[in-house]
């Protein structure tokens, strides 16, 4: 190779790629990771909300290798204890603890500390891949896949290929580390009165995979769909349901299917479920009808709701009762917002449940 073209090998790589191919390089790569991160990381090995095909585990596992160094037992237990322990002191990034800047700027800080916690893997971690290649590679050398990929954008488009590789560097730790556990936890709206301060960011999750309706997956964690009302989009979903189509994925447990049944006036044992099964979805109802209307009256009617499902040691029975008693008081309240919502809980179904 002589000098002029040892330096055009230098400048272009082997592709000669222009500077538009190059962001359109680095958007598909740094998309490829998003999708490794919510469907693999996320929703499979976190949560169990979807079994891959082992083909697609495995390319997930090798891509997350080589371009982010995140090694799936810490990645799965971190998240793991953040649902566990989310927005207490133990929470490995609550903005509410931390800070909204330490997490947005210093996520994967907080992540490679929590890493080192030797209790929160052993604790958090069962179920995680534990073959000869994880042992031996994707966890042994974790930080080789990155500088392979460095290497690959090199030959590819020379000296951009650097440029490229720091931004695949600074993608998952900004978008997810930092906006997702960052502002997911502190900005956004609300469909579900989930106990912690998760939100959804847009109601379009595309740029962070399905990942910005935070919200969402904290009131149904274990849900393979992030997305909740019918104008949100969850492209993770999309991807999901593509795989699950070709044979290679297969979706667990849903969100209920609850149905509104105007005529049913009697609460028994399928209003119950079907109010535990949208606890969160019932309390964001209930405390929209009434801020509109918010007096001491409707303040104690809305927190006694909340007390009626804080019991986890009632019975059927009881609990049967206790929701017939407070619908009576909310009819009887003189507050229409809260005789609405009476009503609509009393018509609230579960199919498929006895008592």
């Amino acid at each position: 190779m002589d000098l002029e073209a040892f330096v055009d090998f230098l400048a272009y790589g082997v592709t000669g790629w222009n500077w538009l191919e190059i962001v359109v390089f680095t958007l598909v790569v740094t998309h490829i990771t998003i999708a490794g991160v919510t469907i693999y990381l996320h929703r499979c090995q976190a949560h169990r909300a979807v079994e891959l095909h082992p083909i697609v585990s495995h390319f997930f596992r090798f891509w997350m290798w080589l371009t982010t160094g995140m090694v799936t037992a810490e990645w799965a237990s971190i998240h793991r204890k953040h649902h566990a322990k989310c927005e207490t002191p133990l929470d490995p990034h609550s903005p509410q603890v931390e800070g909204l800047p330490t997490v947005m700027w210093q996520g994967a800080d907080l992540y490679r500390l929590e890493a080192k916690n030797k209790e929160t893997l052993e604790r958090y971690s069962h179920g995680c891949p534990d073959d000869w290649i994880e042992r031996n590679l994707y966890t042994k050398h974790s930080a080789m896949g990155v500088a392979l990929m460095m290497v690959i954008n090199v030959l590819l488009m020379g000296a951009a290929g650097v440029a490229v590789w720091a931004v695949q560097m600074m993608w998952i730790p900004f978008f997810a580390a930092g906006i997702i556990n960052g502002v997911g936890h502190f900005w956004g709206y609300r469909n579900f009165k989930s106990p912690d301060a998760s939100t959804n960011i847009l109601p379009w999750g595309i740029l962070i995979g399905g990942e910005e309706l935070h919200n969402n997956h904290h009131s149904y964690a274990t849900s393979p769909k992030l997305s909740a009302k019918w104008y949100e989009f969850d492209i993770g979903w999309a991807y999901i349901r593509t795989l699950q189509m070709l044979g290679l994925a297969k979706p667990r447990a849903l969100p209920p299917a609850v149905q509104v049944i105007p005529a049913k006036v009697e609460i028994d044992a399928a209003t119950i479920q079907a109010v535990l099964s949208t606890k969160y979805e019932q309390l964001a109802r209930l405390s929209k009808a009434v801020s509109k209307d918010l007096n001491a009256k409707t303040s104690e009617m809305r927190d006694s709701f909340e007390a009626i499902w804080a019991q986890r040691s009632l019975t059927l029975e009881q609990a049967v009762a206790a929701l017939s008693a407070w619908c009576q008081q909310a009819e009887a309240s003189g507050s229409a917002a809260l005789e609405q919502f009476a009503k609509r809980i009393r018509s609230l179904h579960l199919p498929q449940v006895t008592a």
